[in-house]
């Protein structure tokens, strides 16, 4: 698994001056990452919310395997809006993680749209259409017993 490390300056401040180590996590921890944070249609099986900032807080927090010791980072202040990371810090973190998790921009896009942005999972086929499939149409009254 890809790791990478990082020294971070004074530029956030002194309380996240420091090395960070992040590591790259496994398909199902993310897949699981954003099952806990996206909300289905029962019927139709389509997004209806997904909550960006905590799926990408909880990826950060799981790939990073090191910080300094006074563990300035922690998912309470990514998701806080009072008491939070800097924005430049929580931007860069999220790049990192994104980076080695191989989070393109399409799924980072995706994960971002609002909820009424159609799904782009193709709909299932309905009964409609395997209905007329083509072959030879029988009756029931040509399939009873003579």
């Amino acid at each position: 698994m890809n790791e990478e490390s990082f020294e971070i300056g004074e530029r956030f401040g002194k309380e996240y001056q420091g090395k960070y180590v992040f590591k790259e996590i496994t398909w199902a921890k993310r897949n699981r990452i954003i099952q806990k944070y996206t909300k289905y249609n029962k019927l139709s099986g389509e997004v209806e919310s997904s909550d960006f900032i905590a799926i990408q807080a909880e990826t950060i927090m799981a790939s990073m395997h090191g910080q300094p010791e006074s563990h300035p980072v922690t998912l309470e202040k990514l998701l806080s809006e009072e008491d939070g990371v800097p924005i430049g810090l929580g931007e860069f973190l999220s790049q990192v993680a994104n980076r080695l998790n191989n989070v393109g921009l399409e799924e980072a896009r995706f994960l971002s749209e609002p909820s009424d942005v159609k799904s782009p999972a193709l709909p299932s086929q309905t009964s409609d259409s395997s209905r007329n499939s083509g072959g030879p149409l029988i009756s029931s009254q040509d399939n009873q017993p003579r």
